[in-house]
């Protein structure tokens, strides 16, 4: 076997360990599934393609929102300080990423991985949650742009019949827009990967530059006087109570403050959703051309484009006003009104606009991708792990998924988001990071092109970092967690478990 694919398949490395819940799929036996003729991906990705994907969907409207949010309730101007230790957290993660990425380039990310290192259970658990919050991430994204479009509209004198315009404020409706958006790049997604990127590249290359050139206008639009105190002195903030309050504060009886060093802290809690999509990347690995050295270059170089134009936006945005007068809703854009530069707002409403589209896109792409592994795996029906014969895209569950999530976009409203989406990603973070110091330990022999550095240290920052930021989560987010992993326990135990394609090998071999 080519070293494009992967490890020699060796006599010494097919027996898998444990029959049961934590049976392991070997990375060889995971490479070997991803040639059978009509499960097989077309490879057509490049570093370049990867790196567009992380910043098409990393960058959405949380740099045009969350930077003010945070520095009127809880940084001041530090808040450029929150997003750096929020880029820290994410670098720790996405080194373990980039690790695994590597070594199993196959479809499923973080699924996959913990398939090979922790168990069939563990890795049926994260691919449960990492559905839903895809799935959820994308009504929601697709929602927010039906906001933006709707509000053009209204700009040019076109307006939607109430009964199409969504649910809000009270008025119950369907969101036209948001199914249309879902379905249309659905159809992009089954016509082939490197159309998908081509379409991404676009977006990027027009949000990429919006944002820029509000960095650069921005900047001759600074005061001094607007960053004293840089940070601001610390202030107690009351206790939430109930399951809206942080787990942390419930457990504890700990209540964070606003402003100071805890308040740069709590900043970075809020300002790491941000950054959230970056591990994405991983889920194309099957279909890049070189993934051992091609997706750590993805993952690792659209973390740091992104840290850095935050870091910038935010310094911009709290130079350009004082953090007591900015907006929460819409703070860059509101404080160009502010400052008589009304076509700066515009642009910036444009930008928010245009880069929803790519994060709805690589959202649908990653979803359908660990589906589709699942599916493979005989952990779902096998009916949707079928590749496209000409396009070599897994159409059946990118369809499938495209319309489920097209009629919950369609009924969702705004307000419903929560934070599932967070504690979803948060949660495949710490499993990606054991994962690592597992197989480092079971598998010290596989031919690794990228190797996380100080193993255990950086994997074991990473769960603690990641832990900590999830403890900051409302109570009532990790209820709605335990319900939906509830749900998946039940269908893997009735289903899956006995489906397995692993456990039938294993039950095979044991007859």
């Amino acid at each position: 076997m080519s070293t494009q694919h992967g490890p020699h398949i060796g006599p010494r490395h097919t027996a898998r360990r444990d029959s049961g819940l934590f049976r392991t799929k070997t990375v060889e036996q995971s490479i070997q599934d991803t040639e059978e003729p009509e499960h097989t991906l077309k490879k057509s990705l490049s570093a370049l393609d990867l790196t567009v994907f992380g910043v098409g969907v990393i960058i959405g409207t949380g740099i045009f929102v969350l930077t003010g949010k945070i520095a009127k309730e809880q940084a001041g101007p530090a808040v450029a300080l929150s997003f750096i230790a929020a880029g820290v957290v994410c670098a720790l993660a996405a080194l373990c990423y980039a690790e695994f990425a590597s070594t199993v380039p196959v479809a499923g990310s973080a699924y996959t991985f913990s398939y090979a290192s922790l168990g069939e259970l563990p890795a049926w658990i994260i691919g449960w949650d990492l559905i839903l919050e895809l799935a959820l991430g994308c009504a929601v994204v697709a929602v927010g742009w039906s906001g933006y479009i709707r509000s053009l509209l209204d700009t040019a004198g076109w307006h939607l019949p109430a009964g199409l315009a969504g649910t809000h404020e009270g008025h119950f409706g369907f969101d036209l827009l948001a199914c249309v958006l879902v379905l249309v790049l659905t159809g992009i997604l089954v016509l082939g990967m490197k159309l998908s990127s081509r379409v991404t590249g676009v977006v990027v290359a027009i949000k990429v530059t919006v944002v820029l050139l509000v960095i650069i206008a921005g900047a001759f639009l600074i005061s001094g006087a607007n960053y004293h105190p840089f940070v601001p002195p610390s202030q107690p903030t009351p206790a939430g109570g109930g399951v809206s309050a942080p787990l942390i504060e419930l457990i504890f009886g700990f209540t964070p403050s606003h402003f100071g060093a805890m308040g740069i802290f709590a900043g970075a809690a809020v300002v790491f959703f941000a950054f959230i999509g970056f591990d994405v990347v991983a889920t194309a690995a099957e279909e890049t051309r070189h993934p051992q050295r091609d997706v750590p270059r993805g993952i690792l170089g659209s973390l740091a484009i992104c840290t850095l134009l935050y870091v910038a936006v935010s310094v911009v945005v709290t130079g350009m006003e004082n953090y007591h007068k900015l907006s929460v809703d819409a703070p860059l854009a509101d404080a160009f009104k502010d400052l008589g530069k009304p076509f700066f707002a515009d642009v910036i409403s444009f930008g928010a606009a245009v880069g929803l589209t790519s994060v709805c896109m690589i959202l649908l792409l990653g979803q359908s991708r660990v589906f589709f592994a699942m599916s493979r795996d005989g952990l779902l029906p096998r009916v949707f792990s079928r590749a496209h014969p000409r396009f070599g895209t897994p159409y059946r569950s990118t369809i499938a998924l495209g319309v489920i999530v097209a009629v919950v976009s369609g009924f969702t409203s705004i307000d419903v988001l929560a934070e599932l989406v967070n504690i979803g990603t948060l949660f495949a973070f710490v499993v990606v990071a054991v994962g690592v110091i597992l197989l480092r330990r079971s598998r010290p022999d596989l031919p690794r092109s990228f190797r996380t550095p100080w193993v255990p240290v950086v994997p074991v920052l990473s769960v603690l970092a990641s832990l900590w930021l999830m403890l900051n989560l409302p109570a009532e987010t990790w209820i709605r967690f335990a319900i939906w992993m509830a749900i998946g326990f039940v269908i893997y135990f009735l289903y899956g478990r006995s489906h397995s394609r692993l456990g039938l090998r294993n039950r095979q071999n044991n007859g």
